[in-house]
């Protein structure tokens, strides 16, 4: 079978070789191909249809998987998707298609106009809403409204929405989307057998971050929590457009000697080596999907604190396998000087911690979603 993927994660096209690299590298063994259509990149497109054969490749996960880059900014991703999905299931015929729909829809609107020309089925995928439960800025606020409006009817000419967690699917139920349209198909692979060798670096921080560094994160809140610690130190891997601002922040609190910013690092071992180098690991989001690092900081053994977002509340029991947060910096900083000052708390929250690898296994995951969208392709369309 022939999958068409309509998706805005240009990681891989980035020589970025994260989660969506380990994802397609296992999903690939379900599917005789695998088609992603995703925006322009401006390194990979020129020239190129296919980002496997751009100068200085991208990793490859392997396998009949092929990248679309678009040619044209945003503003035009729906037409390029028209596009190029039918020339691409014009030749290659494809069984079905997935959609990563988000603000602001521009993958669902082209998927919609795709779908009406070719009658290919598909599974619309939001994997959270923008902004719920609490906006980090007005762009956020702004797109939760749209979503409330704009996801109900977008339903309409999927097969089925997935959805990663169940606080996504009763929110979508709640804004009238039919139950028996939502499947709850968990997105947080974990591979345990990488996760168990990543050997365990010398202590070096006190607390480590990891994330795309944007407003939504909390980041400026995790340092502003440490400044109130003396001699506390932070790592944070990641970046993104917040990198400036915080750096900037920890200078202004004299903070620069004891916060360091690793940026992106190449792979996932690389990243949770470094964020072991902690004594704990902080997710200090507004709002998530999963967020996966936090899951994976767990399968390593790393004591977690974590507000209530996304699966967090699905996965955290509060004192048994980690501790929750409000988000702001009084209660931040007491947990993370509740952690520091009881080792052996630290050590019964890590190693309760690690049953994650068993509940969200990479191989059937990825299984189980794979045959999720198959069977969309021989199924009739639910009623509304």
């Amino acid at each position: 079978m022939k999958l068409l993927m309509i998706s805005g994660d240009r990681s891989i096209l980035k020589r970025q070789q994260g989660a969506f690299w380990y994802t397609l590298q296992e999903l690939r063994k379900h599917w005789d191909r695998i088609d992603v259509i995703c925006p322009f990149v401006p390194a990979v497109s020129s020239g190129s249809a296919s980002g496997n054969h751009a100068p200085n490749p991208a990793p490859s996960p392997g396998g009949q998987v092929y990248f679309h880059p678009s040619p044209y900014g945003l503003f035009l991703q729906p037409l390029w998707i028209l596009r190029k999905g039918t020339a691409l299931i014009r030749e290659h015929h494809h069984d079905v298609m997935t959609v990563h729909e988000y603000p602001p829809f521009y993958n669902g609107i082209g998927a919609l106009l795709l779908a009406r020309r070719t009658s290919i089925p598909y599974a619309l995928e939001v994997h959270h809403i923008v902004g719920f439960p609490q906006a980090a800025n007005m762009w956020e606020r702004i797109a939760r409204m749209f979503s409330r409006f704009y996801l109900p009817w977008s339903v309409g000419a999927a097969r089925a929405v997935r959805v990663v967690n169940a606080t996504v699917k009763a929110i979508l139920e709640g804004w009238g989307v039919p139950a028996s349209r939502i499947a709850v198909v968990p997105s947080f692979y974990l591979d345990s057998t990488l996760l168990k060798s990543v050997p365990r670096p010398p202590i070096a921080y006190d607390v480590s971050f990891c994330g795309r560094l944007v407003p939504n994160k909390g980041l400026r809140t995790v340092i502003q929590a440490l400044k109130a610690i003396p001699d506390g130190r932070l790592l944070v891997v990641g970046d993104g457009p917040e990198r400036g601002p915080c750096e900037a922040l920890a200078r202004a609190l004299k903070m620069e000697n004891r916060v360091t910013f690793l940026g992106w690092l190449p792979t996932i071992e690389a990243a949770m080596g470094a964020i072991m180098t902690a004594r704990m690991f902080v997710m200090n989001s507004l709002s998530e999907g999963g967020p996966r690092v936090v899951l994976e900081a767990m399968g390593c053994g790393m004591p977690v604190i974590a507000t209530r977002v996304g699966v967090v509340p699905e996965v955290i029991q509060n004192g048994i396998n980690g501790l929750f947060t409000s988000g702001d910096a009084p209660d931040l900083e007491a947990k993370i000087r509740l952690l520091l000052s009881d080792d052996a708390m630290r050590d019964r929250l890590g190693n309760a911690a690690r049953a994650v690898l068993d509940r969200f296994d990479r191989t059937k995951l990825i299984a189980d979603y794979a045959a999720f969208l198959q069977g969309l392709s021989v199924a009739p369309p639910s009623a509304s």
